[in-house]
C-alpha cells in the first residue's frame, strides 16, 4: 500500500529515473514530483490543457509568452498560489491554497519548459 501510493506521488516516469531507466526531466530532479500529476490532482486542468484554451490559457501559450522571461518562474507560483487576473482576460483565475510553494514552482517549471523543442531540452545534472 505505501509503495503504492510512493508510486502514484512521483509518477512512472521518476521510478524509471529512480532504476536508472531513463533520464531524468527538469521537474525531477528539482523536487521530486511529477507535474502532471500535480495538474491533475490540484485541478488545474479544469481550468486549462497543454495546447488549447478553456477557461485559462493554454499551457503552451504562458510558455510563449513568458520565453524570455527571467522572472516569470517565481512571479508565476505565486499567481498560481494567490490567484491573478487580468493577463489573459477577464476570467481571474482563483487563488489555490492548496498547492504548496514547491509544487507550484514545479508546475510552472513543467509550463514554461513546453516553450522548448524536445531536440533542443537539455537534460539537467545530476545533484
Amino acid at each position: 500500500m505505501r509503495l503504492a501510493l510512493g508510486l502514484e506521488r512521483f509518477g512512472l516516469h521518476c521510478l524509471l529515473m529512480l532504476l536508472g531507466l531513463t533520464a531524468p526531466p527538469p521537474w525531477c530532479w528539482a523536487a521530486g514530483l511529477d507535474p502532471q500529476l500535480l495538474a491533475q490532482t490540484r485541478h488545474c486542468l479544469s481550468c486549462h490543457a497543454v495546447d488549447h484554451k478553456v477557461v485559462g490559457p493554454a499551457y503552451s501559450d504562458v510558455a510563449q509568452r513568458y520565453l524570455n522571461d527571467t522572472a516569470a518562474l517565481t512571479r508565476l507560483a505565486q499567481k498560481v498560489r494567490l490567484g491573478g487576473g487580468g493577463v489573459w482576460g477577464a476570467v481571474p483565475m482563483p487563488a489555490n491554497a492548496q498547492v504548496t510553494p514547491e509544487e507550484a514552482r514545479v508546475l510552472v517549471q513543467w509550463i514554461l519548459q513546453l516553450s522548448t523543442p524536445p531536440n533542443q531540452a537539455t537534460q539537467p545534472k545530476r545533484p
